[in-house]
């Protein structure tokens, strides 16, 4: 067992991970650039967000932790196919005394559950095919004005999955990109208003 620290705004985060775990010595690249982007206004999510919130792959929980202390008016979803990771994401939970979080694996989501806020550091390592099965089913789940935020490497392929959710029908923007990654925001498609 290890733990790392990181501190977004005034707040400090103490995250305890394992091996089997992604991310296990520090916050990774990745998840630490979406949150650089947040904290730094670049992702322009209201403070009044009402509504489910998703951390798709949350692994130990640091996106998590960050959503439930920056909006504590949501339920904030922790989804992981990781047993061990989940267990880790609960007490990490816990340990950062935050109560408005469910940890669960994705077949324990509720059936009718929009998303208000999705934030992701995709499994990209899952193959192509994996990883665009899992977005599609997961975006189809945004609420009408609901938005995700995805953080990749473009050496792993972000530059072509913004052109395919692009393909896909859903608004792409490229809201930030550092350290050779990219943030995307993806936003419901208009037709599933329809």
């Amino acid at each position: 067992m290890r733990a790392y620290t990181f501190t977004v705004g005034a707040h400090t985060y103490t995250v305890k991970t394992d091996s089997g775990v992604f991310s296990t010595d520090r916050l990774d690249k990745g998840t630490a650039v979406l949150l650089d982007a947040f904290e730094s206004g670049k992702l322009p999510i209201a403070s009044n967000v009402t509504g489910d919130i998703v951390d798709l792959g949350c692994g130990a929980g640091p996106l998590t932790l960050v959503m439930a202390k920056q909006f504590p008016q949501c339920r904030v979803w922790a989804v992981d196919i990781n047993e061990r990771a989940r267990e880790l994401c609960k007490a990490n939970a816990k340990e950062n005394h935050l109560s408005n979080i469910n940890v669960v694996a994705p077949n324990e989501i509720p059936a009718d559950l929009t998303i208000a806020l999705l934030w992701s550091n995709p499994p990209v390592r899952i193959g192509k095919e994996a990883l665009h099965e899992l977005l599609a089913t997961w975006m189809q789940r945004l609420d009408a004005t609901g938005v995700a935020y995805l953080v990749m490497s473009k050496n792993l392929g972000a530059d072509s999955l913004h052109t395919w959710l692009t393909e896909l029908g859903y608004t792409v923007t490229k809201c930030a990109s550092r350290k050779g990654f990219r943030v995307l925001s993806v936003t419901r498609r208009a037709d599933l208003d329809s």
